[in-house]
């Protein structure tokens, strides 16, 4: 009976904590979009914007033919020249990949993992997040907003266990590899939000990266950053103003993941994060600044 109690109360405390400011949101209906061409190499990255432009640009034209007035507007938005995009898919709620500042000459760069209920219908909170640490971070730096995997709906069992972020895994460690490959010389970091910090979790010990930064998390998976297999630095930080500091830190058989990665037990090097909400951590304030330094290579300053 306390189990099963307890297992009511995880779910219910995790599904409120990772729904933020969309909380009751479901999933976007889908919206029909062609399957994607293949992308070309990250060396040639010109090429590989311009196939990512042309990918949103059908995807608009049927959007559009199919009555789907507000998403086609937005797609044209994303098909705008100026925009960089590593990869498209509009299919099943929308995966994108985008770039800001100038990846061909960046030294420091942070690919941004998003949480639960992130798709094409609500990428404007990813896309400012993704513009304002690239800000924070200055010349010779890029920042990658990787919403390459099917996020869960807050309002559903998936956004309760491990499994989209298993599925998630290989396609991120897929993406970091061929990024390092690219960019040898760079100091790459994954930085992570909310269920993204469990894709994070799940993909660490394949991952080529300096940092893994992960905040307004609800726990990885695993029990200690140990268990992560990583040569990476694990940070973790937690706004006060969080909801999910309420989240009960279980790991039971089906739902639940773990450890509070704050806490002491688990091991992770613990940043400063400000008073602000669950989405809040990439506005302006202590949270962005501490991320930035961390990426920066800054972190005695975090």
């Amino acid at each position: 009976m306390a189990s099963r109690l307890r297992s009511i109360l995880l779910s219910t405390l995790v599904t409120a904590s990772l729904s933020g400011p969309v909380s009751g949101a479901a999933r976007p209906s889908a919206v029909p979009a062609p399957a994607p061409a293949a992308f070309p190499p990250f060396r040639a990255l010109a090429d590989r914007y311009t196939a990512s432009r042309d990918g949103i640009r059908a995807a608009e034209r049927m959007a559009a033919a199919h009555g789907h007035q507000w998403r086609a507007a937005m797609l044209r938005a994303m098909a705008d020249p100026a925009r960089q995009f590593l990869s498209f898919d509009g299919r099943d709620g929308g995966r994108a990949v985008e770039v800001f500042g100038d990846l061909s000459q960046a030294e420091r760069i942070a690919v941004l993992v998003p949480g639960s209920d992130t798709n094409l219908d609500k990428y404007g909170l990813l896309r400012g997040g993704s513009m304002r640490l690239r800000q924070a971070l200055g010349d010779r730096s890029a920042v990658i907003a990787w919403l390459g995997y099917a996020t869960p709906s807050t309002v559903s069992a998936d956004a309760l266990t491990t499994g989209r972020a298993v599925q998630a895994a290989p396609d991120l460690r897929a993406f970091v590899r061929e990024l390092r490959s690219a960019k040898p010389a760079a100091r790459i970091s994954v930085v992570c939000h909310s269920y993204g910090t469990v894709v994070c979790g799940q993909a660490a010990p394949g991952l080529d990266v300096t940092d893994i930064v992960l905040y307004g998390s609800p726990g990885v998976g695993v029990d200690n950053a140990a268990a992560l297999h990583t040569r990476a630095t694990i940070w973790a930080g937690r706004s006060t103003g969080d909801w999910v500091a309420g989240v009960p830190h279980l790991r039971l058989p089906f739902v639940g993941f773990g450890t509070d990665p704050v806490s002491p037990e688990f091991g992770a090097q613990v940043f400063a994060a400000g008073d602000g909400g669950h989405s809040d951590y990439l506005r302006p304030g202590v949270a962005l600044e501490n991320i930035a330094r961390i990426v920066s290579g800054q972190a005695d300053r975090a």
